[in-house]
């Protein structure tokens, strides 16, 4: 067989592959993965510094001591914000790409993140009004949308047999780039440097993301937004069941990150510096596990490790509660860590239950071979940017409830409390939708078949 060509024309305004066919082996040896690596690369880049600037926030607000006259729950507010924005704009990047192209898409979204980081540069000082800094956060919010538009562009390059990898890497890429935006920020604290020096260093770094991205990055034609599927993913309960999963998992892991150094300045009364020294350490963790989730679940099943992790966050949650009632910081903060490990950990077992949930579907409706690959594909690469973007909005809820918490009783015991009564639910929900066997009714055969489908999800 001859392999088609990757030709890259020039075609409205950018690098057009105008032939893709990843799944032809010998194209692929050939031609599609060294094209395909090359993106990937890139788009790392641009979504990792979108992961920092959209967690910015996180850290500025340990610079922003009494003289700036906000309160906790002010700062509170203002990284909510920031993770309400991050979420929102998960949708529509995730439909950009097809819009766009991929290289064209990176170049925008990378240039975008200049806007929050300048503004930020620019006001970052006491006397400086509530209002403008929530203003700026939410500017910052852009950089959450990256990792949408991102795993999206990078799930077109590759062949389905390199898609969980190419995936895993793209999405531990970025969200590395949480705790790198917090040593970066400890770095700066420590030499009592203000926070202007860590925006300085992030404006070259987006500019040369984005140059590289228009150098070296490509854009393919055959990429079209598929309405059909989207709409469908939309009325299927299993996109709303593994939304609210992923609230437990990543938007566990992404208001941990935004909130960490802030309840240990609060609570505990940490310095700036002494709280960065440790908030970075549960992010790291939380993003270099995930792949390990990931693996697991393709060996045990995402159901099963995806049931057992929330009982290892309800565990470590626990504690967190009773270290909080005995004011014991080495073991609140070792108990936090804990559960960053957990919520990375759930994020690759959750994510891997997408594609296998939509291909048991396809198996349920009778369908075999290629036909359930491609209805597979078509509703799990749909309701991956909706399932993303409402996961993202977990992080909003655990900033809100940080901030309800102390305003209420001066500690984030009860924002905690109310965190494991949570992840107690998204045990429930994983238990009885994914592995609960159904109910011997009905005939032998109707039994058998529900058996059966029920043994497939338990799989996924």
């Amino acid at each position: 067989m001859t392999a088609p060509s990757s030709s890259i024309a020039p075609r409205k305004g950018g690098r057009w592959i105008e032939q893709w066919d990843p799944e032809d082996e010998t194209f692929w040896k050939e031609t599609g993965e060294k094209v395909a690596h090359r993106n990937l690369f890139f788009s790392v880049l641009s979504e990792h510094i979108g992961f920092s600037i959209w967690t910015l926030w996180s850290v500025m607000v340990l610079f922003m001591g009494p003289e700036y006259g906000l309160t906790p729950a002010d700062k509170f507010f203002i990284i909510s914000m920031a993770t309400l924005v991050g979420a929102i704009v998960r949708v529509p990047y995730t439909f950009a790409v097809a819009r766009f192209g991929g290289r064209n898409w990176t170049i925008v979204s990378a240039s975008m993140l200049l806007l929050p980081t300048i503004a930020a540069f620019i006001v970052m000082e006491p006397g400086t009004s509530f209002g403008t800094f929530l203003v700026c956060a939410m500017l910052a919010g852009v950089g959450g949308g990256n990792f949408a538009s991102s795993m999206t562009n990078i799930n077109s390059f590759f062949p389905l047999r390199k898609k969980g990898w190419a995936l895993g890497l793209n999405a531990g890429g970025g969200n590395i780039g949480v705790p790198v935006v917090q040593l970066v920020g400890l770095a700066v604290i420590g030499a009592s440097a203000g926070p202007r020096v860590l925006l300085g260093i992030y404006i070259p770094l987006i500019i040369i993301a984005a140059v590289l991205g228009a150098m070296y990055m490509d854009n393919i034609t055959s990429v079209k937004n598929d309405t059909g599927a989207a709409k469908e993913a939309v009325k299927d309960p299993h996109t709303w069941i593994m939304s609210f999963l992923y609230i437990g998992t990543f938007g566990s892991f992404i208001g941990y990150s935004f909130a960490f150094g802030l309840v240990l300045q609060t609570q505990f009364g940490r310095t700036p510096l002494e709280a960065a020294y440790v908030t970075f350490i549960g992010p790291l963790l939380g993003s270099l596990i995930r792949p390990v989730g990931g693996w697991l679940a393709d060996k045990y099943g995402g159901a099963r490790i995806t049931l057992w992790n929330f009982v290892g966050m309800g565990v470590a949650t626990a504690v967190i509660v009773a270290a909080s009632m005995e004011k014991s910081l080495a073991l609140f903060t070792t108990a936090f860590i804990l559960l960053f490990v957990l919520t990375g950990l759930g994020n690759g077992s959750t994510y891997k239950m997408i594609p296998g949930i939509f291909q048991a579907k396809a198996a349920a409706m009778g369908l075999t071979g290629e036909e359930a690959a491609s209805y597979g594909r078509r509703l799990s690469g749909a309701s991956m940017g909706l399932i993303g973007a409402v996961g993202a909005l977990g992080g909003l809820g655990i900033n809100l409830a940080f901030r309800q918490s102390f305003l209420s009783v001066g500690s984030g015991t009860g924002a905690f409390v109310a965190f494991l009564a949570f992840y107690g639910v998204c045990f429930v929900v994983t238990w009885a939708v994914y592995l609960r066997r159904p109910a011997a009714t009905g005939s032998p055969a109707t039994t058998a078949s529900e058996a059966k489908t029920q043994l497939s999800y338990a799989e996924v």
